[in-house]
């Protein structure tokens, strides 16, 4: 590998480290409170501050970083092992943690669950029932991403080690 394309997946490997460590913290901060937070009060408040939160949350800022870091990692993780890099299966690892686990599971489960909340009138009768799923089912996919974008920026630190 040149010096160059050396420098280049070194800032790869730390843009998508500092990336999935970001993206780790904001999933972190739902697991840890935000949820339970909106599972203390009465089910329509919960599903309208859920509904706003995901109105809101498609910004430039977070999608830049979210599905930015999705695009960097997997980069990294090609490149590293295009050019038999040091510490590639380390890129390897975090990259398909973050891409599989994080990105995957947003796009594939935590996604829907937003799609079919958003069409919940939360005075209706049927939001308690839709809302306690949802909090069920949506939580424990947010665990998983929150975990895979950890070990991602766990891998990509312990590639840049190597």
């Amino acid at each position: 590998m040149s010096a160059m394309t050396d420098r280049l997946l070194a800032g790869l490997v730390i843009v998508g480290a500092i990336g999935a460590g970001v993206i780790g913290g904001v999933f972190f901060a739902f697991s840890s409170f935000v949820m339970g937070a909106l599972g203390r009060v009465p089910a329509r408040e919960g599903v309208r501050a859920m509904q706003a939160i995901n109105v809101v949350v498609l910004n430039p800022l977070f999608l830049g970083v979210f599905v930015g870091t999705a695009i960097v990692c997997a980069a990294a993780g090609a490149m590293a092992v295009w050019y038999g890099a040091a510490g590639r299966w380390w890129v390897v690892a975090g990259g398909g943690l973050y891409v599989v686990g994080t990105f995957g599971v947003t796009v594939a489960c935590n996604v829907p669950l937003n799609d079919r909340l958003a069409r919940v009138d939360a005075d209706a009768p049927e939001a308690e029932g839709v809302w306690v799923d949802y909090q069920r089912r949506w939580a424990r996919w947010n665990h998983v991403r929150t975990a895979a974008a950890v070990g991602a920026m766990v891998a990509m630190i312990l590639a840049i080690r190597m």
